[in-house]
């Protein structure tokens, strides 16, 4: 449920920046020619709730590529997932587990549930940063 609050829509920060950035989110571990990967960028305040910053692309084997412009410089947590059936949301079953691949910036888990932001967070700067993620 937390994904599709968090990228159910694209709702981008009010707040300006002197400088922004951008994210290129490596998204590796997908399979290919199912559906798209759909990735979102969170502050500490936002993570897994409503994410400022979102995108997609198609899926593409082993690794594609969603690039997000315009990101304010600061600690930011990355989450992404390959929607297979294209729906908008983290398919799960019957007592919640996730039946499509999902992943977080610095290969965050959680022991009983989604990482803690900590866990997750990168730092962005001006210029390009890079942020792998591994979907499993």
């Amino acid at each position: 449920m937390f994904f599709r609050t968090v990228l159910g829509s694209a709702v981008f920060c009010a707040a300006a920046a002197a400088s922004a950035a951008t994210v290129e989110v490596r998204v590796s571990g997908v399979a290919a020619g199912k559906g798209k990967v759909n990735v979102a960028l969170c502050d500490k305040e936002r993570f897994l709730k409503q994410c400022g910053y979102s995108g997609s692309a198609p899926a593409k084997a082993a690794e594609t590529v969603v690039t997000l412009k315009d990101i304010p410089a600061g600690n930011w947590a990355v989450l992404a997932y390959q929607d297979e059936n294209e729906n908008n949301e983290l398919d799960r079953n019957f007592i919640g587990i996730p039946k499509e691949s999902y992943g977080f910036s610095r290969d965050a888990r959680g022991k009983f549930g989604p990482p803690g932001f900590e866990d997750a967070a990168i730092e962005v700067k001006d210029g390009t940063t890079v942020a792998p993620v591994k979907l499993k």
